[in-house]
Formats: C-alpha cells, sequence, structure tokens
C-alpha cells in the first residue's frame, strides 16, 4: 500500500468565521468512553454525541459489538449518537493491508449493528495514508466517518484539511498538531478557516470546563471532544506488577460533562 505526500488538495478555503464565539450557534459536544457506565454518566450530564472506543488508556481501540449494542441501547432513547472508533490495535496508524482489511471488516460490522458513524485514521510518517482512508472511505460508502488525530502527526494539518475533503470524511478531530488544543489553537482556526464549512473541525485534547470557551472564541470550532473523566479506585499494585494495568481507570463523570457542556455554550 503505498502512500504520498496529499495529492487531492482542494482551492483555498474562502474566509470563514472568526474566533468571536457569538457567531457560534450550535456547539456540539462529543465525550469519548470505553463502557457502558461512561455512556450512562455522559447521556446524563447532556453530551451531544458519542465516540465508543475500547481501552482508552491506549489511546482507543475498536471497541466490541456487544458493548456497541448496550450503548445503543442507553443512547438511542436519549437521542444521543453514537460513533465507533475503529482502530484494529494500539501503535501507530500505518497499517498493512492485513490490518486495513481488518479495519474495514470491523466497520462495516460496527455500522451493520447500528453505529451512527465510524472513527479512522492512517498515515506514515508525515503525510495522510491517503491509498487505506480512501480504501477505507470507498469500503463505508454512504456512512458518517470522522478521521481521528492522526492527523495530528502529519507535517501540515492545515493543508491535509483538503485531502480529507477530498477523501469524502464529514469531520476532523484535531489538536491542532499540539499536545493539547489549546496549544494548537492557532493550527485548528487555520483548519477551520481552511475546511470553510465543508467538513467540520472538532477541538479534541484537553478540553475542560474551564478552557473550553475560550477555545471555541479563539478557534471557531463548533465540535468539541473530550473525556470528561476522573481517576477510578486505586489498582492492586500486582495487577500493575503483572502489567495488566499501568494505572487507575479513568471514569467517565456525569459532572464534568455537564460543566462541560454547560461552559461550551456560553460564548466570552
Amino acid at each position: 500500500m503505498e502512500c504520498s505526500p496529499p495529492s487531492h488538495d482542494v482551492a483555498e478555503a474562502l474566509p470563514c468565521r472568526s474566533g468571536d464565539a457569538s457567531l457560534v450557534a450550535v456547539v456540539t459536544v462529543e465525550i469519548c468512553v470505553a463502557d457502558e457506565a461512561g455512556a450512562v454518566a455522559a447521556i446524563a450530564g447532556g453530551a451531544d454525541r458519542i465516540e465508543l472506543c475500547a481501552a482508552l488508556e491506549a489511546g482507543g481501540l475498536t471497541p466490541s459489538l456487544a458493548l456497541l449494542e448496550r450503548v445503543l441501547a442507553r443512547a438511542r432513547p436519549a437521542g444521543v449518537e453514537v460513533h465507533a472508533m475503529v482502530r484494529p490495535r494500539a501503535g501507530d496508524f500505518a497499517y498493512d493491508a492485513d490490518e486495513l482489511a481488518l479495519a474495514i471488516a470491523e466497520g462495516q460490522a460496527l455500522v451493520g449493528a447500528g453505529a451512527d458513524g465510524l472513527v479512522f485514521g492512517a498515515c506514515r510518517g508525515a503525510w495522510l495514508d491517503e491509498a487505506a482512508l480512501a480504501d477505507f472511505a470507498d469500503a463505508h460508502a454512504g456512512t458518517r466517518l470522522t478521521l481521528h488525530r492522526a492527523i495530528d502527526l502529519v507535517a501540515d494539518p492545515v493543508a491535509a484539511v483538503g485531502t480529507v475533503i477530498a477523501l469524502r470524511y464529514e469531520r476532523i478531530l484535531s489538536s491542532g498538531g499540539a499536545a493539547t488544543a489549546d496549544e494548537g489553537a492557532d493550527t485548528l482556526r487555520r483548519m477551520v478557516e481552511r475546511a470553510a464549512g465543508r467538513c467540520r473541525i472538532a477541538a479534541g485534547s484537553g478540553v475542560r470546563a474551564d478552557n473550553v470557551a475560550g477555545l471555541i472564541a479563539r478557534t471557531g470550532v463548533d465540535h468539541v471532544h473530550g473525556s470528561a473523566s476522573l481517576p477510578g479506585p486505586p489498582v492492586d499494585a500486582r495487577v500493575v506488577a503483572l502489567g495488566f494495568a499501568v494505572g487507575p481507570r479513568r471514569m467517565t463523570d456525569r459532572e464534568a460533562v455537564a460543566a462541560l457542556c454547560a461552559a461550551a455554550s456560553k460564548p466570552v
């Protein structure tokens, strides 16, 4: 599977929303969860959307169909969308042919089980893996697709926005190529400008109730993504010593979700 620098870039984006948060009519708040209890907390806290993963401590992996079905049973009555991560293994996002085939099969199974959309990404070195992303999109025609933070590994996330649009992904989750969305705010703003309404830019990484309003104002994003989580109970030291865990699991917190949703709706 070959990969090359972006070749599908589009024309320069027209000027779009400035950093004035008063121009943001609606901000969608997405909470990433890895279990049914997390989904319950996200829904109760007022989240608009759930990103469902397994193993958040590894950055998120493909969830099981049984977990998806249980979360959908909670989310559907509340009108909350559930978008499922497709990541067949931990580590980087350079997939070989077998791994890509597995990712496609996982995605098709998740959509068949009722997922509202899929979250996927692939890159090699400093470039998006256009071939893999195109194959995944072709295999999921008609499915709403988000490109995840693999875009934060590329040399120029702003230029990559045009590639993502051409590949038919409707949304990009990004920290602007930085460790946190706050640190990458200037790049996120430029990504929003480049997208010019043709795809959504969602700010993620380190998004909290105490910084989300300022982040929206600085970037113009109308989607934000966070875990709204707290450390869970201490883990038995033997469990860590034997390599079964790296520390306490983080647990989605209803109050943290509610605070994030409230703060995201308040212009600064």
